[in-house]
């Protein structure tokens, strides 16, 4: 059975397996995964790239699933690299890698931890056409799968979940879900079209954008917060002065442009939050 639309053999079917990889969307996550095990402290390889694994399968059939969704299912994409029993090909190579790496964390670490990232693929599997038409689900679908993915290689590191992976988590899930309703945003006239119930959609474009800048205000000041707790490392403020600075410029720019600064101002974000936790250069 042919997996790509634009020709039989090798070379064409890698291609469409390679277009369903998502840099922008799917770093986050497994950089989340690299994060947990950093903060956890002691480093073991085997069980990050475990991890890692399991969360990069995840993100992949996620975007194989809203592919097929978009193009197949409700006609919103004008064209798709996969054909429909690819789709269903691959959804399933993906899925079981999940579950092989999946079984390797119930044997390496335990339920617990199989109990953190299983939720991961659930949240990916389900977002289309599920998840996405509910405008809770739809905008904290991809945020929570990024809090996860920090608790679950924090436990499997360490084997408990101690205050600093908690407080990580929290702030990115916050934090995440003010930029997604700005990515949703743009949008807006189609998903309405067909009764996508998105922040954009249920109160408005302006409504949305005051919350989604007052979600990301939040997680900064969780950030200060946690700071002045003691949680965080006093240089943690840091983090918050990059990203409030990406956020005044976004928070300008049209919905399109605002969403490629917030996303790569998370990045950043991600960076200097994690070097002020791992190094302490104030502590």
């Amino acid at each position: 059975m042919p997996i790509s639309r634009r020709g039989s053999g090798v070379v064409p079917a890698t291609r469409a397996l390679a277009s369903q990889v998502h840099p922008v969307f799917m770093l986050p996550p497994v950089a989340a995964s690299w994060s947990g095990s950093m903060l956890a402290g002691a480093f073991d390889p085997f069980v990050g790239a475990l991890h890692m694994t399991a969360i990069f399968a995840a993100m992949y059939t996620a975007h194989v699933k809203d592919g097929y969704v978009d193009f197949y299912v409700r006609g919103e994409d004008d064209d798709h690299p996969l054909t429909e029993g690819g789709c269903r090909v691959v959804l399933g190579i993906a899925s079981v890698l999940f579950f092989v790496c999946l079984a390797g964390i119930w044997v390496v670490v335990g339920p617990i931890a199989v109990l953190l990232t299983l939720p991961g693929w659930l949240i990916g599997y389900h977002h289309a056409p599920q998840l996405d038409m509910n405008p809770v689900t739809a905008t904290t679908g991809y945020p929570l799968g990024i809090a996860l993915a920090i608790l679950g290689s924090y436990y499997m590191q360490v084997g408990t979940l101690e205050p600093i992976a908690l407080a990580f988590a929290l702030v990115f899930l916050v934090l995440l879900s003010g930029v997604k309703v700005v990515d949703d945003a743009q949008d807006f006239e189609y998903d309405r079209s067909i009764d996508k119930r998105t922040i954009a959609v249920v109160v408005g474009k302006r409504r949305a954008r005051t919350a989604a800048y007052a979600l990301m205000l939040v997680a900064l000041a969780l950030v200060v917060a946690f700071t002045t707790l003691a949680v965080f490392p006093p240089s943690s403020v840091a983090a918050v002065a990059g990203f409030g600075a990406v956020a005044v410029v976004a928070h300008r720019a049209d919905p399109e442009l605002a969403t490629m600064l917030l996303v790569r101002g998370s990045y950043v974000f991600l960076a200097l939050l994690l070097a002020a936790v791992w190094f302490r250069p104030l502590g």
